[in-house]
């Protein structure tokens, strides 16, 4: 009789372990925001209030936290930027408010931004391939909106336009971080004027949708 607990402790001790995993993801973010790039595992064992060893045995190692860090914070950065690239706006609209989600949210969170593009993939091969698989999705996605919403017959092109496109927008990103003197709707109109100079040339007639300047 004195074994029927058992089963159940460890039951919840598995229930317990995402709550867990999610409060060590909260301290992470928490030390990362406050030290950027230069955030330690000590440092996040510590907030999380355990040892590094058991920071550990949640995520498996150092590239486990990494990778659990990029999908909680680019994962709802990229469905906000798919809700905005389908929305049923004019191609400028559009342009604009997908230029807007992403700028915004990586100068919101430079600091987080920093950590998982120069820190986590100048380390971890994984989590570098994780991000950049990413970015291959969104060219994809954005291929696919090209191809079905305004017109581009050429899939080929629509492929080379949408990825073209996207890393425009993350290079413009990476400058502007280096001038924050410049002001954050010069950025988004600059940009979103460029993706739609990009995408508007390959519609029928010069016209991507016939709502490329609206």
């Amino acid at each position: 009789m004195a074994s029927h607990p058992a089963p159940q402790a460890a039951g919840a001790g598995r229930r317990r372990s995402p709550e867990r995993r999610r409060a060590i993801l909260d301290a992470a973010d928490r030390v990362i925001q406050r030290d950027g790039p230069d955030a330690s595992m000590s440092a996040i064992a510590a907030e999380a209030g355990i040892s590094k060893p058991i920071l550990y045995r949640h995520f498996g190692d150092k590239s486990g936290l990494y990778r659990a860090l990029a999908r909680r914070h680019v994962d709802p950065l990229m469905e906000r930027v798919r809700g905005e690239l389908h929305g049923g706006s004019s191609l400028r609209v559009r342009a604009r408010a997908t230029v807007g989600a992403y700028l915004g949210m990586i100068r919101g969170n430079l600091n987080l931004y920093r950590f998982l593009m120069d820190r986590a993939t100048s380390e971890d091969p994984l989590t570098r391939g994780d991000l950049g698989m990413m970015v291959r999705r969104l060219g994809e996605e954005l291929a696919g909106v090209l191809r079905d919403d305004l017109r581009v017959a050429d899939p080929v092109r629509a492929q080379i336009t949408a990825h073209a496109v996207v890393g425009m927008v993350q290079a413009a990103g990476e400058w502007w971080l280096e001038h924050p003197e410049v002001a954050p709707d010069t950025v988004v109109d600059d940009l979103a004027s460029a993706v739609v100079g990009a995408i508007a040339g390959h519609g029928p007639a010069g016209e991507v949708g016939g709502d490329a300047g609206t």
